[in-house]
């Protein structure tokens, strides 16, 4: 009997994991609590032209440049993938992910749907997960209580929410995070992760 094959089990690769959904579905804060439980996943910083909000760290929530800096990192090809929304350029640099996946670290980004599916043309065993409210009602909550938009803002956000809840099936799975229930959207995403890393397609092709 070979015992090789026992000791030599190859591990999984590094996963792509893209955190997505319509604004105001609680991103952000599904990712707090993942990591508030200690994973060893970099998180991709998401670049951005818009202002600083209040109580947001540069290099932390976004990586904030000017639309002029923005622009020329277009022009130099810098960006695995980037987008105009409301009027305001998000991107992401190219070496936040391929830095950490050679350094053989799962990678985890937050992206809106457009990005989110911009990536996974790109990196098509990108596990993509995409989070929905519990009703049109709540997101609707939760964007007055962010107070950071006009009312004519608000109704343009809602109708592109609309808009991306039916490209919800261009994507791996669908995570539910309704009000109250935040744990367990954050372990249903933990949850997939584990199942993808037990996947045999994901092992390495070199032990």
């Amino acid at each position: 009997m070979n015992s090789d094959m026992f000791r030599n089990i190859p591990k999984p690769e590094p996963l792509v994991i893209v955190i997505s959904g319509p604004s105001g579905v609680g991103k952000d804060s599904v990712l707090n609590d993942i990591f508030a439980y200690g994973v060893d996943w970099h998180f991709v910083v998401t670049m951005t032209s818009r202002p600083q909000r209040s109580g947001e760290v540069n290099g932390r929530d976004y990586i904030f440049v000017t639309k002029d800096e923005f622009e020329r990192m277009i022009a130099a090809g810098e960006f695995v993938e980037y987008a105009l929304v409301y009027d305001q350029y998000k991107g992401v640099p190219k070496n936040q992910i391929t830095g950490a996946l050679a350094s053989g670290k799962d990678v985890v980004l937050r992206l809106d749907v457009q990005g989110a599916i911009a990536i996974k043309k790109m990196f098509p065993d990108a596990v993509t997960i995409f989070l929905v409210p519990d009703s049109e009602e709540s997101l609707v909550m939760r964007l007055k209580q962010r107070g950071t938009e006009t009312e004519k803002q608000l109704r343009i956000r809602l109708e592109t929410a609309r808009k991306e809840m039916e490209r919800l099936h261009e994507f791996d799975y669908v995570v539910e995070n309704g009000q109250e229930r935040l744990h367990k959207a954050v372990c249903r995403v933990l949850d997939i992760v584990r199942v993808e890393k037990c996947r045999v397609s994901r092992l390495r092709k070199t032990a």
